[in-house]
């Protein structure tokens, strides 16, 4: 982890809005996975009042049809398209890049799953694995081309404080050995999603394209719909945020310059984390989230996973 902790302006308090005021994103095209619902319509709201160009990448087309008419006409900005993707179905995956034309400034891997009964997908992958970490790696690295054609292009991927009790097991990752647990299973997904961002930011930096993870904390929306009571019993206390203010992390990496040229880091509260301690369990980092060395390996196991797909 980087000595030099870089802080901003903003807080748990901020919203994306406050993130986003006076900036300028004229010019700029960005991909936000899972912008229907939750903090991914605040995230495309406040990319799309900046002036950016933004795609809505959802798997509900018609719930982001309504959500692209709100953001334009709140936002002022006609500049705002739907298209499909359904990031646990890797055929959508490879529709949509194929789809995708010119140069990319900017993708918010936000979409996810959590703490899903077991299910799996056609491969056999662990549903949130699977949508959270797999299809989200195919994406970035299907619009690799795009992003360096952009010059100076952000990639945020959305972690959670759940990876902190979660570190990756290499030789399970699918649940096929283990017992399935759906809340380790979605901790993982999110040591998955950081670990990402430390591996792509080294392997692209010399592209010009910087990656960063962000914890939005905790916010009441859709993605917690398989929780149960029990569930939430057993869940710390947490200090729930406003949607408006859970994108305000992603939007500062997406488009805060107090972000030029930074990379391979974990955000939350809108300020790079700390390392997590056991006495504040509902903050920080947890080291196997940025360790490089398992950074790497994620990367080649999700190369060789995905390499079966295309060989079957």
């Amino acid at each position: 982890m980087t000595d030099t902790r870089l802080t901003t302006p903003f807080n748990a308090r901020s919203t994306a809005a406050d993130v986003v005021a006076g900036a300028d994103l004229t010019g700029q095209r960005a991909i936000v996975t899972g912008a229907s619902s939750g903090i991914g319509v605040e995230t495309a709201r406040a990319l799309a009042t900046a002036g950016a160009e933004v795609t809505l990448a959802v798997r509900d087309v018609r719930a982001g049809e309504r959500t692209a008419r709100e953001i334009r006409a709140a936002a002022t900005n006609r500049l705002v398209r739907v298209a499909p993707l359904d990031l646990s179905n890797q055929r959508s995956v490879a529709a949509f890049v194929a789809d995708w034309d010119g140069p990319l400034h900017i993708l918010v891997n936000n979409a996810g799953v959590s703490a899903t009964p077991e299910m799996r997908t056609a491969e056999g992958w662990e549903l949130q694995f699977a949508t959270n970490h797999l299809g989200h790696f195919a994406l970035a690295n299907g619009l690799h081309r795009a992003l360096a054609a952009a010059g100076r292009a952000r990639v945020v991927s959305l972690s959670s404080i759940a990876h902190v009790q979660a570190p990756m097991v290499f030789e399970d990752v699918n649940f096929r050995e283990r017992r399935y647990d759906r809340l380790l299973a979605y901790g993982e997904s999110k040591t998955a999603t950081a670990l990402f961002a430390v591996e792509a930011n080294r392997r692209w930096a010399g592209d010009g394209i910087t990656v960063n993870a962000a914890n939005p904390g905790a916010v009441a929306t859709n993605l917690g719909r398989h929780l149960t009571e029990e569930d939430y019993a057993h869940l710390p206390a947490y200090d729930f945020k406003t949607p408006q203010q859970g994108a305000a992390t992603s939007v500062l990496l997406a488009a805060g310059p107090q972000l030029e040229g930074i990379g391979g880091r974990y955000f939350e509260d809108c300020g790079q984390a700390v390392r997590h301690r056991p006495e504040t369990p509902l903050r920080g980092v947890a080291a196997h989230a940025t360790d490089p060395a398992a950074a790497a390996r994620l990367w080649q196991l999700s190369l060789d996973l995905l390499a079966g797909v295309h060989d079957a």
